[in-house]
């Protein structure tokens, strides 16, 4: 029965019968499985206080942090709660990453997140990306709402679900005790039959 449900879970995430980590490519990235050779790229952008200054963690200082992160990638990836890809550009470099954590597979949704070194902002990467993934949210993983939680003074993420299609749905006050503070979040979300109605448009 184990074994049968390992099964159907592997078809759930879209790996192939090997079991590989998917791998989606879109116009200017290719998203892939984070490995530790990732690790110094990973440590130059998590060690920027811009990029980090909504993620909810103080700014990485060492490379064995970017080494735990990406175990937590590996540990969600494995225990089937989510699915985090590395953006790859076409030199090889990784510039951030981007996927769902929380997956309830029982009520089909899923948080997103993501990041971007901030050299990257400002030219639709993360836009290009964020479609690829929720088309890979809906479409292959079968979910039927993804949500994301962005504080308030982030207008950059909102600015950018809202591009994708997501509404917010309130504000969730000190719904989170990060960097020793209490934060304040917006939940937004994308349910399907919007997506598909947003798509035939």
């Amino acid at each position: 029965m184990q074994e049968k449900l390992a099964k159907v879970n592997k078809a759930a995430r879209g790996e192939n019968a090997k079991g590989e980590f998917p791998v989606i490519t879109t116009e200017r990235l290719v998203l892939r499985k984070m490995v530790v050779t990732d690790s110094k790229d990973m440590l130059e952008y998590f060690s920027d206080e811009q990029v980090m200054k909504f993620y909810g963690l103080s700014p990485f200082e060492s490379e064995q942090e970017a080494l735990d992160e990406i175990s937590w990638y590996d540990r969600i990836f494995e225990t089937d709660q989510g699915i985090r890809w590395a953006l790859q550009t076409n030199e090889g470099k990784i510039i951030g990453s981007c996927g769902f954590h929380n997956w309830d597979q029982r009520h089909h949704r899923a948080e997103m997140g993501y990041e971007l070194s901030r050299a990257c902002w400002g030219q639709g990467l993360m836009s290009e990306v964020l479609a690829a993934v929720i088309d890979y949210g809906f479409n292959t993983l079968s979910l039927n709402r993804i949500q994301a939680l962005v504080e308030p003074e982030n207008a950059q993420s909102l600015r950018l679900l809202e591009k994708a299609g997501f509404r917010q749905e309130g504000l969730l006050s000190q719904y989170e005790f990060t960097s020793g503070k209490y934060d304040d979040l917006y939940m937004c979300a994308l349910v399907k039959s919007e997506y598909i109605n947003r798509s035939q448009k």
